[in-house]
């Protein structure tokens, strides 16, 4: 029996490489599997990542180092299963865990038909492979409100108790797996336009390098974020945090949907203090208020002077996903690292009066969106917050000429 492995990143490489051998010399993976299981109780994914990128560097063939990939995703496939029973049949949590499996699943189908195609020398030969790789990342894409629904309801939840950099560390997480899933999905579109080699090699660079993310973030969630989150939130919080998950809806699982009555409630206008609103150029009703603000072809959020998300509108097209749950939000903490720095200085600007309106614009898909930003302003010029205004652009782009009747 070998010795058990701590937190010695020598003995640990010494140990993967040792299992490494006994794949190599055709030992049986699920006996290699058992073994793996006791070693990676004291890993971490970082540290088996760090062991293998250091066999690499002694030479050791990437095709020998995945071989190990291959069984440590076997046995995290097995965990996520097991980690399921944290939360019962139909819980926000339960339904996330489920994903993880699945999403696993379908990656580790990638690396499998990557075994298969590898053998072959032409797009001609693998036509159903191909068609197998395509149906996957239909799946893959879909799967991004998977991310969008722990972005926005989980994440926000876990804020409002305190719980806020492992949030952070899960969406910067989040954005790396994007960035691969990208690269995996541009590399598909083009197959037809390259080398069958060169398509083979990037597909198992990609593929690889997707599962390898999968590996390494799934266990975090499970066995940190969604522990904590199951201590922190009240039953009512998990049924308000169940109706938001269903609103922006699931790649693959299809829970039942119920809805009760004190749900139905949620959908009818409040009347908060008064059935009309003097906006100073007008009275409106609240109820048509409420139902201009539906109505406007773009949408709208507004950040008050403390940085804190007040308000956003709810036309039946939104173009970014917003939930009943951003509200009270640090707008900090509805942003992805990579772009609150720049978030931060335009209000920054905004506050400093230093400038009147930011504005960017973007593909997402088909459409070209356009994003501004306004500072917004009592009379006496003072910061009271700022307005984002999202909107599809893509057709107005096509306008030309003069169009004077209906």
């Amino acid at each position: 029996m070998h010795e058990k492995v701590g937190k010695n990143p020598s003995k640990n490489k010494e140990e993967i490489k040792r299992l490494i051998k006994k794949l190599h010399a055709g030992e049986d993976p699920e006996a290699v599997k058992e073994e793996f299981k006791e070693l990676i109780k004291g890993l971490t994914q970082a540290e088996i990542t760090q062991a293998e990128e250091q066999l690499i560097k002694e030479g050791m063939p990437v095709e020998e180092i995945h071989h190990m990939c291959d069984v440590h995703l076997s046995v995290l496939q097995e965990t996520l299963i097991e980690d399921q029973n944290l939360a019962p049949e139909g819980h926000p949590i339960n339904i996330l865990m489920q994903e993880h499996v699945i999403l696993l699943e379908n990656v580790n189908r990638l690396r499998d038909i990557y075994a298969d195609i590898k053998e072959k020398s032409s797009f001609e030969e693998v036509s159903d492979e191909i068609q197998e790789i395509e149906n996957i990342i239909q799946l893959i894409k879909k799967s991004e409100n998977h991310y969008l629904r722990e972005e926005n309801v989980l994440f926000s939840y876990l804020e409002k108790y305190g719980v806020t950099q492992p949030p952070k560390i899960m969406w910067i997480d989040h954005d790396r797996i994007r960035d691969v899933e990208k690269e995996l999905f541009k590399l598909i579109d083009k197959k037809g336009k390259m080398n069958y080699n060169e398509f083979v090699s990037q597909f198992h660079l990609n593929a690889h390098g997707l599962a390898e993310l999968l590996a390494g973030h799934f266990p975090k969630e499970n066995k940190v974020l969604f522990p904590t989150a199951m201590q922190l939130l009240k039953e009512s919080e998990w049924k308000e945090v169940r109706k938001q998950f269903d609103d922006i809806g699931y790649f693959l699982l299809t829970p039942d949907i119920v809805e009760t009555d004190e749900e139905k409630l949620v959908e009818e206008p409040k009347i908060l203090d008064a059935k009309n609103v003097d906006l100073g150029t007008g009275v409106l009703q609240l109820e048509v208020l409420q139902q201009i603000f539906k109505t406007l072809p773009f949408d709208t959020t507004f950040v008050d002077k403390d940085d804190i998300v007040r308000f956003y509108s709810e036309g039946k097209d939104r173009i970014f996903v917003r939930t009943p749950s951003v509200i009270g939000r640090l707008v900090e903490n509805c942003h992805p690292s990579k772009s609150v720095d720049r978030v931060l200085a335009i209000i920054d600007s905004f506050k400093k009066n230093t400038l009147d309106k930011a504005e960017f614009w973007l593909e997402l898909g088909d459409k070209m969106v356009m994003i501004r930003y306004f500072p917004v302003r009592n009379s006496k010029e003072e910061y009271l917050g700022v307005l984002e205004v999202t909107q599809d652009i893509t057709e107005i782009r096509k306008i030309e000429g003069e169009k004077r009747l209906l």
